[in-house]
């Protein structure tokens, strides 16, 4: 079986999030450490200790948003299904994360497009394939390529409120996107928003989730060395006391 890793890197470098969002890691070496290992066991010398050194560890300050991350129904909004309390992360049904992979190649459409239901049905079209309850559909869009590039929070297409009714109709309950953010790039929709004043065209892809419980995976990678199908994806999120999300060491099983 070939694994391939469809997760970010989390570091102090990446172009990955606005300024006002980026982790922040503290590395620990370990000569660093020497002296809490020898507080730690009073009478050790740590050149007595085997290898003579310490541990190495890091303090990581970070949002649940950071990294590739499964957001959870309560990211949305404080209800679900019409009304009903929404789900943190650690209550979402484990057996949503490990499931038959999709993948929609919506690279060529222009960034900040709003993917409707005709282009995802076009799509299954061109790869000859048709939905199945709880499939976990990925969609790889140009924004994979800008990855910590500065304009990766701009780049990519992303799904308003149709095209993710239109997923959760078909049985889907994980979706996933190489951008950073399902719905299209804040700066795309701003713009949409100063010409029209419409504000349910804000977050619509998210709010969806008012109608429907789903996840979806945000700031995937490597989604262009997949197959369209057959292969399975592993996306189980972090468990994280009523969060709004979690992160994922997200990876595409497949066999051969």
């Amino acid at each position: 079986m070939r694994v391939i890793d469809l997760s970010i890197t989390l570091d102090n470098d990446t172009r990955a999030d606005p300024p006002f969002q980026r982790p922040r890691i503290e590395y620990t070496t370990h000569a660093q450490t020497e002296p809490l290992v020898e507080s730690l066991f009073p009478g050790l010398t740590i050149g007595a200790m085997t290898g003579g050194t310490g541990w190495a560890v890091e303090q990581v300050t970070l949002s649940t948003h950071n990294g590739t991350h499964v957001d959870s129904p309560w990211h949305y909004h404080p209800t679900m299904n019409g009304g009903e309390p929404a789900w943190g992360i650690d209550a979402v049904p484990l057996e949503w994360f490990f499931a038959p992979g999709v993948r929609l190649d919506f690279r060529h459409l222009p960034d900040g497009y709003v993917v409707q239901p005709a282009d995802i049905d076009a799509e299954l079209a061109r790869i000859g394939y048709e939905l199945r309850p709880f499939d976990i559909v990925l969609a790889n869009t140009a924004a994979g390529a800008r990855l910590g590039h500065d304009d990766f929070i701009d780049s990519g297409c992303g799904f308003g409120r149709a095209a993710t009714l239109h997923l959760i109709a078909a049985g889907i309950r994980v979706m996933g996107t190489d951008g950073w953010s399902w719905d299209a790039p804040f700066s795309a929709t701003a713009a949409r928003f100063a010409e029209t004043g419409d504000p349910g065209i804000v977050w619509e892809g998210h709010k969806a989730g008012m109608e429907a419980a789903y996840c979806q995976i945000e700031k995937l990678t490597a989604l262009e060395t997949l197959p369209d199908f057959g292969f399975t994806v592993s996306c189980f999120p972090a468990k994280i006391r009523g969060a709004s999300a979690g992160w994922t060491r997200a990876v595409a099983l497949i066999e051969e």
